[in-house]
């Protein structure tokens, strides 16, 4: 199942990004994302770390879920407060860990 499948299906709505230069130009353009779930691999000049660390310097309530297939979670310097999910990574814990974070920060899913 494709990431943006899996989130809708939890409930939430999901905006994707080609790479991560869109993925800050939609942030610029919203005040409504409360979480961003990105891949660290990403087709571009920026990959998922880079992305993570703008969010975290240009965004800071918004909460962050990064994963990837070929690194693991101790290889990371991920921003405070970020979660990793190594791939394959099981469905269920990265929706039951986006609800968790959308409550905190007052959201929810949707269809909530």
């Amino acid at each position: 199942m494709a990431a943006v499948d899996m989130v809708e299906d939890a409930g939430f709505e999901a905006l994707e990004a080609c790479n991560a230069a869109e993925a800050v130009a939609i942030l610029e353009g919203r005040t409504d994302i409360h979480i961003v779930f990105t891949d660290i691999d990403m087709p571009g000049d920026m990959d998922g770390m880079r992305l993570a660390a703008i969010i975290r310097d240009r965004w800071p309530p918004i909460h962050l879920i990064v994963t990837s297939g070929h690194v693991a979670s101790r290889d990371l310097r991920l921003p405070p407060d970020a979660v990793f999910f190594g791939k394959p990574y099981d469905e269920r814990q990265v929706t039951k860990e986006m609800l968790k974070r959308s409550l905190n920060s007052g959201a929810g899913p949707t269809g909530a």
